[in-house]
């Protein structure tokens, strides 16, 4: 076997594959002994007919689509990886047959979808956001009542109406003019208000009312409601009972509810405590928002033109892990998730195709750069990996064990960070004066 490569049209790589006439013999004679379960002949039983007699009695081209598959499948995948450093393909080939004369063997042409050769019209010298991102007094006490309000208790509220995260228990029926729509009736329904559970402007309106009292609450379903009966946009009426009132008592911060529930002795050890988690938490924030930033702008200078086929394999992806979330956190798939929702699921899909098409110039843009600066991970970069690892664990690095991949994997993550750097130091980075807490969010005890 022989063969030759040269550039074909929109990312593409036309291998032509030459297998001499022992080869295509041997090829037929595999496909022979596979497939003759499948043919009878008069005279013999299946699959004990010779292979001349197949031949003559089904035509002598019997065999050749299953040679033709013997020969790609032995050695198609051995050229790709001979080529690995020209050419990557993502997808399957397109196959036809080339050359083919009695005695001389069989010609196969594959066009291969390759990942383009993309390039950018700058990557130095931009200016690009960077994040730096502080935390602040308020920041820490916003930390604390949060930490405080879940571990809340709850009393009862009588003697006033009720606010803003109050537990109120509420009897509801909903109409659209005089029809009063399925889903929209409820009783001793609890309803912690300002948490956005029902459409705008429902729990506002929920806000002041007494125990006992009942109001018609006048809203308008959002445009894009999705919740079924066409209520989308249109004005409704609810009749709204306010059974009960609850509240949150928060537990006061003292030395004696630290030590009992988030593990410091004092107030003040664990306020400084709270301070380091928030502050290490905004830095990791500030670098991951650096790094977006950073892809982001690279996206803007790709030079080239995207092969589809690319862009709809990350948007399987996209909806590959859109399903796996809702599983995870909802108890749920995607298919329930689009039912309940009346959506389509191939218009679904589109709504990824543009950040999908950002992801792939993404990528191509870092594996550009880091082509194009020669930018590797060297045994030492490997082996400083790995203890940094292992210390973090209280180890050795002697005693940490990881396989060719796990390695290759450490590698390809050593390269992502020699990029990035690489990316810091050769732009304008410029800072944004940014509130801290999307940042640092509270962190959970």
């Amino acid at each position: 076997m022989e063969y030759t490569k040269e550039a074909g049209e929109k990312s593409t790589v036309k291998l032509t594959i030459k297998f001499s006439e022992e080869e295509w013999q041997e090829a037929i004679m595999a496909a022979y002994k596979a497939v003759r379960g499948k043919y009878t002949v008069p005279g013999f039983r299946k699959g004990k007919a010779p292979k001349p007699v197949l031949e003559n009695y089904y035509g002598k081209g019997i065999f050749f689509e299953d040679a033709i598959d013997v020969l790609y499948s032995k050695h198609y995948y051995d050229i790709l990886e001979q080529e690995r450093d020209n050419f990557l393909a993502i997808d399957e080939p397109q196959l036809s047959i080339g050359d083919m004369e009695e005695g001389e063997g069989i010609e196969l042409v594959a066009v291969v979808p390759v990942r383009p050769e993309i390039d950018l019209d700058a990557y130095t010298g931009l200016s690009i956001r960077k994040y730096d991102y502080k935390v602040t007094d308020a920041d820490v006490a916003g930390s604390i009542t949060k930490t405080l309000s879940s571990r809340a208790g709850k009393a009862e509220v009588t003697d006033r109406p009720a606010q803003y995260d109050d537990t109120v228990n509420i009897d509801f029926k909903g109409f659209v003019g005089m029809y009063q729509f399925p889903g929209g009736t409820a009783e001793g329904y609890d309803l912690v208000l300002g948490s956005g559970s029902f459409i705008p402007g429902f729990e506002d309106q929920v806000v002041g009312m007494s125990i006992g009292e009942t109001k018609d609450v006048l809203v308008k379903f959002p445009d894009d409601y999705q919740g079924g009966e066409n209520l989308a946009g249109k004005d409704a009426r609810f009749e709204v009972k306010v059974n009960s009132i609850t509240e949150k008592v928060l537990p006061d911060l003292t030395d004696d509810f630290v030590k009992a529930n988030l593990g410091c002795d004092t107030v003040e050890e664990y306020r400084i405590q709270l301070r380091t988690r928030l502050e290490k938490q905004a830095e990791e924030q500030s670098r991951q928002d650096t790094e977006n930033s950073i892809v982001d702008e690279l996206v803007k200078h790709v030079i080239g033109d995207i092969p589809d086929i690319m862009v709809e394999r990350e948007m399987d992806a996209e909806m590959k892990r859109y399903d796996q979330n809702l599983q995870m956190y909802q108890g749920f798939g995607l298919d329930d998730y689009l039912t309940y929702m009346k959506m389509d699921k191939k218009q679904f899909r589109e709504n990824f195709r543009e950040r999908s098409l950002a992801q792939v110039k993404a990528s191509l843009a870092m594996q550009c750069i880091i082509k194009k600066e020669d930018i590797k991970a060297t045994d030492e970069d490997l082996e400083a990996e790995i203890a940094k690892r292992a210390a973090e664990l209280n180890k050795k690095p002697g005693d940490m064990s990881y396989t060719d991949k796990q390695k290759d994997e450490i590698r390809d993550s050593i390269i992502i960070d020699k990029f990035l750097q690489f990316m810091m130091d050769n732009n304008d980075l410029y800072t944004v004066d940014d509130s801290a807490p999307a940042a640092a969010p509270a962190a959970e005890e």
